[in-house]
């Protein structure tokens, strides 16, 4: 009898301690990458996007999980109160024509918010904007940059992701 209790006792402990490890390596095998926004070179030439965007600041972050999803976050200082702004994934770093275009999953495929991982948000009435977006795959290694676009289109905000 007591040999069977240790038995199960072992074992169940060799069961747990396999599921966590099992729990870790998942964990690690998640990529984490982040940036710092900055305000976009090209909306500095534009004279009223200079001024009502000169301060703008942030950070953005996007972890591509172990079970294949793609979660971006993005968070900015320095905006119009209570406007809407879009705000995507580009193919291209920050200084690389002006980021290039959107990242698409199939760069053959439509401009919607399926295939490109979207982040727009409404900023609050002090100018703050906090953006995310959930995409069930795995984002690949050419989304490299998040842009805030002010309305309208303009690229206002750029953040490489590192």
């Amino acid at each position: 009898m007591r040999a069977r209790i240790l038995h199960a006792t072992v074992t169940a402990l060799a069961s747990l301690s396999i599921a966590v490890g099992a729990g870790s390596a998942a964990r690690a095998s998640a990529q984490v990458t982040r940036g710092t926004l900055h305000p976009f070179a090209a909306a500095i030439t534009d004279p009223t996007l200079a001024a009502e965007y000169s301060d703008l600041s942030g950070h953005v972050q996007m972890v591509r999980t172990a079970d294949g999803k793609t979660i971006v976050s993005v968070h900015v200082i320095g905006l119009l109160g209570n406007v809407a702004y879009p705000s995507h994934v580009h193919k291209a770093a920050c200084a690389d024509g002006a980021a290039d275009g959107h990242y698409k999953f199939d760069p053959s495929g439509p401009a919607d918010s399926y295939n490109e991982i979207w982040m727009s948000f409404t900023s609050g009435p002090d100018g703050v904007g906090n953006g995310s977006a959930i995409a069930d795959r795995t984002a690949g290694p050419e989304a490299i940059s998040v842009v805030v676009h002010a309305p309208g289109g303009a690229k206002i905000g750029c953040a490489d992701l590192t």
